[in-house]
């Protein structure tokens, strides 16, 4: 077991939000982070009364918390998009609201099945944000090339923690293919990870300034493999947890439970 596995564990629990409650507490995160520590443009506090964010696509999405061990808090959440199976066309909310580069992607060759969203990415202010991080570094324009994600602590950064319950997520409804709106410098701190998306398009005012990008997660993963090691045994729980298409090649180190917990 690596030493970015071993931490995960210590540090770190992935719960698969299928309960009210469970539901509940992932849209007050939600509304924590955006209406409270951000005050996002279209995310007015006022707007909530309950205090929790939600809208008409988590119904149809598959949603995550992460559970900070040592506090037993939740500090993160995510939510995947799900196709229509009965209208596989319907646009996804990054096909609505930005405009594709056809020269960057052509979405008639991408399996419609199998494509889903990654959006309400959220890690608490006071876990995204700590000094000197790199988020820090890439908002100011600094460069991060000397940086190297194990310096600064035993894990690297919580946002590696929730992508362990995003691909896991995936894998188990079938998605190989990801769309999504963010800001150009979180996906540049998920790319010190492997874990970067490619642009298909211009940024657009939408919650601020943020741009549409898309992955293969195959090909991800692959990247991954070859290049951050240690990082893919972690988020594939060395190679078991990898889509059914998936060619990248399972690496022999010790196994570890598997880090998707379903809680009612």
């Amino acid at each position: 077991m690596n030493d970015v596995v071993a931490a995960f564990h210590e540090y770190f629990e992935v719960i698969d939000a299928r309960s009210p409650q469970l539901l509940r507490q992932a849209f007050h995160l939600r509304y924590q982070a955006y209406c409270v520590e951000q005050r996002a443009p279209g995310f007015e506090a006022s707007k909530y009364p309950t205090e929790m964010e939600s809208d008409g696509y988590d119904h149809h999405s598959s949603h995550i918390l992460l559970r900070h061990r040592p506090s037993g808090e939740f500090i993160g959440t995510a939510r995947l998009i799900l196709p229509y199976p009965l209208d596989p066309a319907r646009a996804f909310p990054t096909e609505q609201h930005t405009r594709f580069d056809p020269a960057l992607i052509d979405m008639n060759r991408i399996p419609r099945r199998h494509l889903g969203e990654i959006s309400r990415l959220i890690i608490v202010r006071r876990f995204m944000r700590r000094r000197d991080e790199p988020l820090d570094a890439i908002e100011k324009g600094r460069s991060v090339e000397a940086w190297k994600p194990m310096d600064r602590r035993r894990f690297p950064h919580p946002l590696l923690a929730l992508a362990v319950g995003i691909i896991r997520m995936s894998v188990e409804r079938d998605i190989t293919h990801w769309l999504s709106v963010m800001e150009p410098s979180l996906n540049r701190l998920l790319g010190l990870y492997g874990l970067q998306l490619d642009p298909i398009g211009p940024l657009i005012e939408h919650h601020g300034k943020r741009g549409p990008y898309y992955v293969d997660l195959d090909r991800m993963l692959d990247r991954m493999h070859e290049d951050y090691n240690q990082f893919w045994e972690l988020v594939t729980d060395y190679g078991r947890v990898i889509p059914a298409s998936g060619k990248s090649a399972p690496n022999r180190g010790p196994g570890f439970p598997h880090a998707l917990k379903i809680v009612n």
